[in-house]
């Protein structure tokens, strides 16, 4: 059985000084750990016989958790609280778990039981945390830096929102599990659309929150489902992004970049997912032991899924010119700030417009196209180029990784002008004749 002791250790001349009471806690043979708790009092006004505080005092006065406090009888009701927890802690713990450092935190969940009760945000802060080595369900490999920087951001726009009195018509307040409803759906789509955040981006943010929630509630922590509601969904509208045709890319492929190494190694890691339909993350598989008979064979770090892609000649010629071993990619950002320079360099400079809804305002503005390249016109090109030559829909699918033909039809960027002329094609293929 458990035996707990409170004592004090510290003799001081000045009889008013405050001393700290100690805990001592025995268990068995193996178990003898000591710690100091926040209790502070005169050694006079303690006896370490009795365990408690002497009655001769006219008035006890002590220190707990840095605050004044007076009162024998209170005093002793927290000492004796605070045994039944740790005695009741130690029936609850395997011996090789009692430690000085285990007794110190079950002595701060008793003084502070607010840090340790669960709630959304140390749920999440948790999580986050967490985060680092959890590994993915899908491909048992840890979150990547890039979710863990979304889990970041959604909850840094929830604690903003918190603090922002005009959507609570109150003063500013803690968000709760329970307080997860539509109503709370509706401030705050209407807070991020204050924050000129754009359609997608607020989808995004309520996304993150759901595997929030969701985690939340498989663990048995979260008893609440307002959240479950159908209206309650990731907004979201097609993204009015580009692809680069096979014109445009030959463009690309056929710059004299020799005197400019920083933009040749870009261009061609680059091309290499135009013609692979590898996402950036993937390009560094692309080694000479992952090809076999002219074809590549990979696992995609997002999905954990395995692809088999022919070699297309672009793509074997980059590999050659580097004898296998590719240049190692760069930052996302400086990626795409350098395809820019390239693809100006290449005079990809028709006219697009792109549309986008920020703060629910939709609006549209006139870009140059080598403005909008980034790293994923390259996956986003090549589905569009071997869609537009006919290859059959489920087979680039399994290269994309998108599971339903509607999200892929999404995905990929087909000008009217291409559907007419694809439709053509058919009619001419069909040797339509009219009577």
């Amino acid at each position: 059985m458990a035996t707990v002791r409170f004592f004090t250790r510290t003799i001081t001349k000045d009889k008013n000084a405050l001393v700290p009471i100690y805990v001592r806690l025995r268990a068995g043979r193996k178990i003898d750990v000591c710690c100091k708790t926040d209790i502070l009092v005169k050694p006079e006004s303690w006896s370490n016989d009795t365990q408690q505080a002497r009655q001769r005092a006219e008035i006890f006065k002590y220190q707990e958790d840095g605050e004044d406090q007076q009162g024998a009888r209170r005093f002793n009701t927290r000492i004796d609280g605070l045994r039944g927890r740790i005695e009741l802690a130690v029936m609850d713990t395997p011996q090789s778990d009692i430690t000085p450092e285990w007794l110190t935190v079950v002595i701060d969940k008793y003084w502070h039981p607010e840090k340790y009760a669960i709630n959304l945000f140390n749920y999440i802060t948790n999580f986050i945390k967490s985060s680092e080595t959890r590994p993915n369900a899908k491909t048992g490999k840890p979150v990547s830096y890039k979710m863990r920087r979304e889990y970041e951001a959604t909850f840094t726009h929830l604690k903003e929102y918190c603090q922002n009195a005009d959507y609570w018509k109150e003063p500013a307040r803690f968000v709760d599990f329970r307080d997860i409803d539509l109503n709370f759906y509706s401030s705050f789509t209407s807070y991020l659309q204050s924050k000129q955040l754009a359609v997608n981006t607020i989808g995004k943010k309520i996304q993150t929150l759901k595997i929030f929630l969701n985690a939340s509630k498989e663990e048995g922590l979260n008893h609440y489902e307002g959240y479950k509601s159908k209206k309650f969904v990731a907004i979201s509208e097609d993204a009015d992004t580009i692809a680069l045709n096979e014109k445009e890319l030959t463009a690309i492929y056929e710059l004299d970049l020799n005197d400019n190494q920083r933009l040749d190694k870009v261009r061609d890691l680059f091309l290499l997912g135009c013609w692979t339909g590898c996402r950036f993350s993937d390009l560094s598989q692309i080694q000479p032991e992952n090809i076999k008979e002219g074809l590549l064979h990979i696992r995609q770090q997002k999905t954990g899924h395995k692809v088999v892609i022919p070699l297309h000649p672009v793509v074997t010629a980059i590999i050659n010119k580097y004898n296998g071993n590719l240049p190692e990619p760069i930052s996302n950002q400086k990626m795409n700030d350098y395809l820019k320079e390239v693809a100006e360099a290449a005079k990809i400079n028709e006219t697009v417009h792109k549309q986008m809804t920020k703060g629910g305002v939709t609006v549209s503005k006139a870009h140059k196209k080598f403005k909008l390249v980034t790293t994923h016109c390259a996956r986003r090109s090549f589905a569009t180029n071997l869609y537009n030559q006919g290859m059959p829909t489920l087979s680039i699918m399994a290269v994309t990784g998108h599971k339903t033909e509607e999200a892929f039809l999404r995905y990929i960027k087909i000008t009217p002008e291409e559907h007419a002329k694809k439709l053509q094609s058919v009619w001419d293929n069909r040797h339509l004749k009219v009577v």
